[in-house]
């Protein structure tokens, strides 16, 4: 089911690698007179962890999975520098 955007002509694009270990959604489309293209989400499996390379998304794509049952300690938030992710509640990765 597609949810559709209160402004302009977007739509969702979900991108998955082959080896499913890489999945990025990108918003496309129009709004108004100006072309949209860009990166919502990008999440990648790195040694059985999940590694959140780009979170666009309101509410946060790590409480999404943590209220699906995937514990904190399986998540890294990748877009946070390297020396900063022991002071989080995720994965240092």
């Amino acid at each position: 089911m597609q949810i559709p955007y209160a402004h302009g002509d977007l739509h969702y694009k979900l991108i998955v690698s082959q080896d499913f270990n890489s999945y990025v959604l990108i918003t496309m489309g129009w709004e108004d007179d100006t072309r949209v293209h860009g990166c919502l989400i990008h999440i990648d499996i790195i040694d059985n962890q999940i590694w959140i390379q780009r979170d666009g998304t309101e509410d946060g794509i790590a409480n999404e999975l943590i209220t699906a049952g995937i514990p904190k300690t399986d998540i890294v938030i990748g877009f946070h520098p390297p020396e900063l992710r022991p002071y989080v509640e995720y994965a240092v990765g």
